[in-house]
């Protein structure tokens, strides 16, 4: 979160062991009289082998890579590994360059070997492949011998146009072309099945698709969360239309059967919460309950039988579990947490007579892409010739930290930096401005004191503040009242956001008490809420500056997306490196904020 996802790992082997054995036998009873007589048979009428009932099908996937291609640093670059005594322990995880290397020794032995993903391959990338609008990672996916992905909703960070790009190739129109070479696109098909284009109302993209391998057909049909629109700007999913993600799965699933293929995997990307933050945490064991939560539960219960197991994403979490079926019967449900930290390994028992998958022999593990294998040389040549475009980019200094900025908690030193430099240069823009407000999904990272390369320990590069803010939303100004204000606090823990709360990070003027014990709005106590020590007047109008995202209403911030008096700036990776610039230096680092202003009763 090697865990197999059965509850009865023993049970499901030794019915593995039988069923295999009941193919071999003439006197397999009645699995044996189902069979026609020449399948019986170990060799043709010319005296060939035949291919066994029974072949075991390789399925490599992961998810939510974001464009890592370099290890990542911090919390991002680790994973955690629950220990036989009950103790965890962190190792160091991710990079294409071992990433590749896993891979390709997963694969060996395994004739036949698929591998697929869930989503987010790009989207909020390092510099090293969001400069280049992603071109980077791509091309690692083609090295990667990726076959399939569905799109996730970070696919259309910049719009149906540039994933189409990124699909068929072709120069960036503004940017053009990066090398002297013309960017050829995906190898592999992305998978779009949930979304449709509104006046065509047909998917954007391909809706499935069927890798082939001899006699053996396996189908995949690829969608992203029907909530898209609510997490990713108005701009990048203009025109589009997102369907609900189980509706879609049955009714591709059914084509698919009319096709002959029966044996399906459906790549989704929205995912579920494990009850543990290890990687190999046995989700489906007696002592785990419920094991997973989250959206990926009704999914899985509702989505048709047909369909053989679920390769998921998005919430960035690892689990290999088992979810019943509408029918009772248990399904893989499997998920490699982010970053290419980890991959599933799992095994699809593929029936050549019924031309489906025997589910009872299903089994599927998490595995650590470690750091202590030789790296990919081609992977290593990519990261090195896209590098060296980016290094005169890259490597500027922006600002000084005095310690390492986290990206962790509720609240996060990170984000209240963030929070600051808007406030400041919401300030620089308009004197009037009165705080600022930064979503937590906006923050992709935090800042290491100690840095990589020969930048100086404490310096910030531009590429790591990219890294940290690389949507490229505007600062935006908008006026609302103080009653409007209280509102937008308590839709963080309701609405959307009740279930699932999302918590906004405050400029250091603000301050308040967010009461976990409590349930909905309730949890913020209204009258803990101060500005600059003072109450909110609800009938006072306060200016806030924010990010066009949450301008624009994300993330279930349904009142930002109310204000008045608009006025925008630039983009808010800009206005970080004003801040770092204009408030540090080398001998007066900036110090992480305390993350203290909003109090947390549990």
């Amino acid at each position: 979160m090697p865990a197999t996802t059965q509850p009865n790992p023993g049970h499901r082997r030794r019915t593995y062991r039988l069923v295999a054995a009941a193919a071999t036998l003439a006197t397999a009873g009645a699995l044996a009289a189902a069979i026609p007589a020449d399948a019986h048979s170990s060799h043709d009428k010319h005296g060939k082998p035949l291919p066994s009932r029974y072949q075991d099908v390789q399925l490599l996937s992961f998810n939510d890579l974001h464009g890592n291609l370099e290890p990542p640093s911090g919390s991002s670059g680790r994973v955690t590994e629950l220990q036989a005594d009950g103790t965890t322990k962190t190792i160091d995880a991710g990079g294409v360059e071992y990433l590749a290397t896993h891979l390709r020794e997963a694969r060996k032995g395994n004739k036949y070997s698929v591998t697929a993903a869930g989503g987010d391959m790009v989207g909020a990338s390092p510099l090293i492949s969001g400069l280049f609008h992603d071109e980077p990672t791509i091309e690692a996916l083609n090295k990667l011998d990726l076959d399939v992905t569905s799109v996730g909703n970070h696919e259309f960070d910049e719009g149906a146009k540039e994933l189409a790009r990124l699909q068929k190739g072709g120069c960036h129109p503004t940017d053009g072309c990066y090398t002297n070479k013309k960017f050829k696109g995906a190898d592999f098909p992305y998978l779009a099945a949930n979304v449709l284009d509104e006046k065509t109302k047909k998917p954007i993209l391909k809706p499935y698709f069927v890798w082939k391998k001899k006699d053996v057909k396996i189908g995949f049909i690829g969608v992203t969360l029907e909530d898209t629109p609510g997490v990713v700007s108005a701009e990048g999913v203009k025109g589009l239309k997102f369907k609900d993600e189980v509706e879609t799965i049955n009714k591709y699933a059914k084509e698919l059967q009319k096709q002959g293929v029966k044996s399906i995997v459906a790549l989704i990307h929205e995912g579920g919460l494990p009850a543990s933050g290890s990687y190999n945490y046995n989700c489906d064991s007696p002592s785990a309950g419920a094991g997973i939560s989250g959206p990926i539960v009704d999914i899985a219960k509702n989505v048709t039988p047909s369909v053989d197991a679920l390769v998921t994403g998005h919430t960035h979490a690892a689990y290999a579990c088992t979810i019943p079926d509408p029918s009772g019967k248990p399904r893989t449900v499997t998920s490699a947490a982010s970053f290419g930290r980890l991959y599933t390994d799992t095994t699809l028992t593929y029936d050549r007579y019924t031309g489906d998958i025997a589910r009872t022999a299903v089994k599927t593990a998490n595995h650590v892409v470690t750091r202590t294998v030789a790296k990919a040389p081609d992977m290593t040549e990519l990261i090195g010739k896209w590098n060296t475009l980016a290094a005169p980019i890259g490597n500027r200094a922006i600002g000084y930290i005095s310690a390492d900025v986290a990206n962790t908690g509720t609240e996060s030193p990170m984000g209240d930096l963030i929070a600051d430099a808007q406030f400041w240069y919401g300030k620089e823009l308009d004197a009037e401005t009165d705080l600022a407000l930064m979503n937590p999904g906006g923050v992709r990272a935090g800042l290491t004191y100690a840095a990589k390369g020969s930048e100086g320990d404490g310096v910030v590069t531009y590429a790591e503040g990219f890294t940290v803010q690389p949507f490229s939303n505007t600062v935006n100004l908008q006026d609302f009242t103080g009653a409007q204000l209280i509102q937008v606090l308590k839709e963080q823990v309701s609405g959307t956001n009740a279930s699932a709360p999302k918590i906004l990070q405050p400029s250091g003027n603000l301050a308040y008490t967010l009461d976990l014990t409590k349930t909905g709005a309730d949890r913020v106590v209204t009258d803990s809420i101060r500005l600059n020590g003072a109450a909110i007047d609800p009938a006072a109008t306060y200016r806030v500056a924010t990010n066009s995202f949450l301008a624009g209403g994300g993330d279930g911030f349904t009142t930002l997306g109310q204000g008045t008096g608009d006025l925008v700036g630039a983009d808010d990776l800009s206005a970080l490196e004003q801040y770092l610039t204009a408030n540090s230096s080398a001998g007066t680092p900036i110090v992480p904020p305390v993350a203290n202003r909003i109090t947390i009763v549990q």
